[in-house]
């Protein structure tokens, strides 16, 4: 018998190969921020870091340092027993401008199942707190804001099960809710905890909904990203930028995921 021999995706491996190079190159100045909506996702592991330590102030340096126009949080709030907020929302506020989307209902909690979506400028219209199938309790924040640079954007803040047929039940049930209500440009984004890339993945159910997947983009463990855990798809081609990794030293030891982030432009739909 010969083994067998398993590679990993050129993507993965190029991103390792090239990683301290682009770190040098990122980071040793700051870099001009380009025109767009930048939206970002973050698991914030319950503000716990790769060094065990629970530093919320660190987390919210991280997102500082993303500067983006809307984030998604994921495990934001307590997960056990009365869900509560980690963060301090009112300081994120007053030094990012960031506000967030209100969620009915949750007392204490940030946001609904951990899940929150911050945002600076705009309006907004409609939002909905999906509850996913599944053995674990997760869920979905739907919000439709509208953006100060002008049009409507629909964000989808999931965070999805360690159980791949849990997964797979999650992205059929947000894909008939994109089916059921009005077409707008609609990004979906956050810690979708599937590694499989291909054929095997259970994201492949939303193609139908948001057309052929982006390239993955490693983004855990944080320390040496190798699996592209954490997403950002959007239903229109050509309204997002290629999605990166914030990758820098504070964002490596502050949770066991780096943020994702990516421009959003508008402008090939027509606003």
């Amino acid at each position: 018998m010969h083994a067998r021999k398993d590679s990993l995706p050129a993507s993965i491996l190029a991103s390792i190969r090239s990683r301290k190079k682009r770190l040098d190159a990122a980071y040793t100045e700051a870099r001009p921020r380009s025109a767009g909506t930048l939206i970002a996702s973050y698991n914030v592991h319950k503000c716990i870091g790769t060094d065990r330590r629970f530093d919320p102030e660190r987390t919210s340096r991280v997102i500082h340092e993303i500067g983006a126009d809307v984030i998604a949080l994921q495990e934001a709030d307590t997960r056990f027993g009365e869900r509560t907020g980690i963060l301090d929302l009112g300081r994120l506020e007053r030094e990012t401008g960031l506000i967030p989307v209100p969620v009915a209902g949750m007392a204490k909690a940030h946001g609904w199942h951990g899940n929150v979506v911050l945002f600076k400028k705009g309006l907004v219209h409609d939002v909905h707190q999906v509850k996913l199938p599944g053995l674990e309790p997760r869920g979905a924040l739907v919000a439709e804001i509208e953006l100060e640079q002008g049009g409507v954007l629909r964000i989808i803040a999931a965070h999805f099960g360690l159980l791949r047929h849990s997964r797979a039940q999650q992205a059929r049930t947000l894909v008939e809710l994109i089916n059921d209500r009005h077409e707008m440009p609609t990004i979906l984004l956050g810690d979708l905890n599937e590694w499989r890339l291909g054929d095997r993945s259970s994201l492949n159910t939303f193609q139908s909904a948001f057309g052929p997947l982006p390239p993955a983009v490693p983004s855990f463990p944080a320390g040496l990203p190798l699996l592209a855990l954490d997403r950002i798809i959007a239903n229109r081609k050509g309204i997002i930028s290629q999605v990166e990794a914030h990758d820098t030293p504070l964002a490596r030891i502050a949770s066991d995921h780096l943020p994702i982030k990516a421009l959003v432009d508008l402008e090939p739909v027509g606003g």
